[in-house]
């Protein structure tokens, strides 16, 4: 067998131990904080959550907290459950959003169904650099016309067919962005925009620092919810454009935070 073959096969038998002693660690407390498993396990915390953000893990990372993926408060985001919720929403808010974009602009595409209808709906007839870290946006600039496409790798995370890796944060905060185009799993009027994978979060604060124009885009299921993993205040953002009806209630909570409403398709 290959040394490389060998090396492979030895790191995953180190991740399956690291995972066993967890879930035992779990379910013996409930709950354990995430520096408590890296000490346990004697590696970093960065190591833990690699684990953890596997599809195969039964555990997850919620607040700074490994917990069992089945609790409740815990169940994973996973891109074919999410594909058939608020598309047309969805949409209409990635059309709106998409009106803003000019001929030659350079735009980091986020990751998640949503963004996928934001590559989707953009405009025809003008060249476009796209950067992205996720399949399923990626599959989609790819096949568009006057398009350069900059595709971030790393380690890859198939609940959302996303990458992360020190190497392409440190590749994304060199490039300068006209607009960039930011999804969310929750959006909150005191607690700020979040989503469900803390892998995430740093491209996302990258894309948003480096961008000269951030715009966050969303279904109106989102406005009100909080997700454990926490990104950037509302306040950030140039726009937020929201895409379906807005309860009255909903509208109270966000008052004073101009929120960019489209209820219905332009005839």
């Amino acid at each position: 067998m290959a040394v490389g073959s060998n090396e492979a096969a030895a790191a995953g038998d180190a991740r399956a131990l690291r995972l066993q002693k967890l879930r035992r660690a779990v379910s013996e407390n409930g709950t354990l904080h995430l520096k408590a498993a890296a000490q346990l396990l004697d590696v970093s915390e960065m190591t833990i959550r690699r684990d953890l953000a596997s599809s195969d893990a039964s555990l997850a990372c919620l607040g700074g907290y490994v917990v069992d993926a089945a609790f409740p408060t815990a169940a994973k985001y996973t891109l074919e459950r999410e594909l058939d919720q608020h598309t047309q929403y969805k949409l209409l808010a990635c059309r709106r959003a998409a009106l803003s974009i000019r001929d030659g602009d350079t735009l980091f595409i986020d990751c998640g169904t949503t963004m996928q209808s934001l590559a989707e709906s953009l405009p025809g007839g003008v060249s476009l650099s796209v950067i992205c870290y996720s399949m399923n946006v990626a599959s989609i600039v790819t096949r568009r016309p006057n398009t350069q496409v900059m595709l971030l790798g790393g380690l890859y995370h198939a609940s959302s067919q996303s990458f992360s890796s020190e190497e392409a944060l440190a590749y994304l905060r060199k490039i300068g962005i006209n607009k960039a185009f930011i999804s969310a799993g929750g959006v909150h009027p005191t607690r700020g925009v979040s989503c469900s994978n803390f892998h995430e979060v740093a491209v996302k604060q990258a894309a948003i620092a480096g961008a000269m124009e951030s715009i966050l885009v969303v279904d109106e299921s989102k406005l009100g919810s909080l997700k454990p993993a926490f990104f950037a205040d509302l306040d950030v953002f140039a726009k937020i454009v929201v895409g379906g009806s807005v309860s009255a209630d909903v509208q109270k909570q966000f008052k004073g935070i101009a929120l960019e409403r489209v209820a219905k398709a332009k005839p």
